[in-house]
């Protein structure tokens, strides 16, 4: 794993969450009388979610807001192994229903990541993985801002507009035409906030339905 540090003119130091579509869950229960296990499938809690699409079309009515503290570093991660990139996705998204990657294989991962036009960067704060952020670049010159945020330990102590700025200035860096992104009800309900406080605009919304599982915890807006 190769890591290339992320710098700015601005000073060095620097979830959407995005959404994720539900999964189904089961469980494998003991069935004493049988000897055996059988699976038992669990019903789930069927929830409205809103999904919000935002978009920052002039690097002008960008508002950065950076933290000064050298703690907070960000860094470009090239070869990301799978087991990394799992556990970011998991731990980052675990409150928010991040589900569809979840059961991706080694192999799937790694093909995800070696996608032309995607770039994965992580947050350390301390020396510790504290967030991360992927951008994917598009054929027609956007930017998706595709998955953002952090770990549950770091959210409350400004890092999250600390690493959308950064995230948002790579993008521009890179050469886009227009960041987008969405977020949902599902989201930390300081999500959309933020997103509005950098200088997106929401310019499409929709509503879906999908299912929680019974033991899921979520910690979002809804």
């Amino acid at each position: 794993m190769r890591f290339r540090r992320f710098s700015f003119n601005l000073p060095n130091q620097f979830c959407v969450t995005t959404c994720a579509s539900a999964s189904l869950f089961s469980r494998v229960t003991n069935t004493a009388e049988r000897g055996n296990l059988q699976p038992m499938s669990e019903p789930g809690t069927e929830i409205e979610v809103t999904r919000t699409y935002l978009q920052l079309t002039r690097r002008e009515d960008f508002h950065a807001a950076y933290l000064d503290d050298e703690r907070a570093q960000i860094v470009q991660v090239q070869n990301c192994p799978a087991s990394f990139y799992r556990y970011l996705y998991g731990e980052v998204g675990r409150f928010y229903h991040w589900t569809d990657r979840l059961a991706w294989t080694d192999a799937e991962m790694v093909r995800h990541l070696s996608q032309d036009g995607l770039t994965l960067y992580v947050m350390y704060y301390a020396g510790a993985p504290a967030g991360y952020f992927e951008l994917r670049q598009e054929a027609d010159g956007a930017t998706e801002l595709a998955y953002f945020g952090l770990l549950p330990e770091y959210i409350g102590k400004g890092l999250g507009k600390h690493l959308l700025s950064a995230a948002i200035d790579q993008a521009w860096r890179d050469g886009t035409t227009r960041v987008w992104l969405h977020t949902c009800t599902l989201d930390g309900a300081a999500a959309l906030p933020n997103y509005l406080k950098r200088g997106f605009q929401p310019f499409k919304e929709e509503k879906y339905v999908t299912t929680i599982a019974p033991d899921e915890e979520l910690r979002g807006a809804l």
